[in-house]
């Protein structure tokens, strides 16, 4: 009888990809979501949980994001300084006029597992809040996004990834 094993991506032999968003008029926790995917490798046949399968995101337009209902007012980000009294709060509204690309960082960051493993994943994600960014050189593949609908991208590969 023929012994069952599974495939174990290696650090070494995962292909990263880049891809480009265009954050205008995305609902913030819908593009987070397929942001997290796409950095944590989830759309590959590789997928591997303890490697970082993931590919590069960069993201432009991150200051024409939008939330539903009355979250601009609803939706606060909280830190703390390590002072006393040094809790410090920022209104979604006053997030996006101060750092308009620290709303969707935080909405991926919180999607992904709380480990060194996410850390350095987040790190894959570029955001931009205006249409420029200076990674013409990676030539990144359009990555269209609807609000209802999402096809993962396919990689294309040779090859069989079973053992």
């Amino acid at each position: 009888m023929l012994p069952i094993s599974s495939y174990m991506a290696k650090p070494g032999e995962v292909e990263r990809r880049w891809y480009l968003v265009d954050a205008t008029n995305q609902v913030v926790g819908r593009l987070a979501v397929v942001l997290a995917r796409i950095l944590l490798g989830k759309h590959k046949p590789q997928y591997t949980p303890h490697v970082d399968t993931g590919d590069f995101v960069v993201v432009v337009n991150a200051e024409k994001v939008r939330f539903t209902g009355k979250k601009w007012d609803q939706v606060y980000y909280e830190w703390f300084s390590g002072y006393p009294g040094g809790r410090k709060l920022r209104s979604a509204k006053e997030m996006l006029r101060r750092n308009p690309t620290k709303i969707l960082r935080e909405a991926v960051r919180r999607m992904l597992p709380k480990n060194k493993l996410a850390r350095r994943q987040l790190r894959k994600l570029k955001i931009y809040a205006g249409p420029n960014h200076p990674h013409q050189a990676q030539q990144p593949v359009p990555l269209p996004i609807t609000d209802k609908t999402w096809a993962p991208p396919v990689p294309q590969h040779g090859g069989s990834n079973t053992v």
